[in-house]
């Protein structure tokens, strides 16, 4: 809406023969495998590392499980820090995971907030969505799960909840993202709701990092 670009940051594994595979074909594996903490630092310092020169907001996913560990956590303040991107970085909560320790979970906002960053919920209105867990949390973004967004221009019933979200985050002071945006009928409504921001592949689809 502002003109403004936000970038988010996306984990894709590279195989030996030049395969590109999404984290639903790795990422389980490598919580067996003890490796998936190993591999969000090394995402943080990627993201971190190609943006530090640049005028540009991005954002990185993190999970319930990335936010309780302390170790990880020191990790992306230091990395934010020293590369100067706390002021450009949006950490996004993946929110469809759930939260049982509001506590520990809100210290981590706090913190990330006290050094400059943003923090946004993620794939709102699937999985354990609810208006308490976005009061509780004091987050500075809202973004709307694609499951509602996809069919809002032709789907009343959809409309009707998307516009319910974003009145609701608006009294809140929330910025609003709308995800899964797949074409310009799609983009139109969105605009006339008054959403800040739009994602999707109608828009740019994911391409690697050089």
């Amino acid at each position: 809406k502002s003109g403004l670009y936000k970038y988010e940051t996306l984990m894709r594994l590279k195989t030996k023969e030049g395969k590109i595979l999404s984290p639903y074909f790795f990422l389980e594996h490598a919580k067996k495998a003890k490796l998936y903490h190993e591999m969000t630092r090394r995402m943080i310092e990627k993201a971190c590392n190609y943006f530090q020169n640049k005028n540009t907001i991005f954002s990185i996913n993190l999970t319930i499980q990335d936010i309780t560990n302390e170790q990880t956590i020191q990790f992306l303040m230091d990395k934010l820090i020293e590369t100067k991107t706390n002021n450009k970085a949006i950490l996004e909560i993946v929110e469809s995971e759930g939260i049982d320790n509001f506590e520990e979970v809100s210290l981590f906002i706090k913190r990330l907030q006290n050094i400059g960053c943003k923090i946004a919920i993620d794939d709102f209105g699937t999985g354990y969505s609810n208006f308490e867990y976005i009061i509780k949390l004091n987050a500075d973004i809202l973004k709307i799960d694609g499951s509602l967004i996809k069919n809002i221009h032709i789907d009343k019933n959809m409309y009707i909840a998307v516009s319910t979200i974003v009145n609701f985050a608006k009294q809140l002071g929330l910025e609003v993202v709308a995800e899964f945006v797949d074409s310009k009928e799609v983009l139109e409504v969105v605009k006339s709701l008054d959403i800040e921001y739009s994602q999707g592949f109608f828009l740019h689809k994911p391409e690697h990092l050089k």
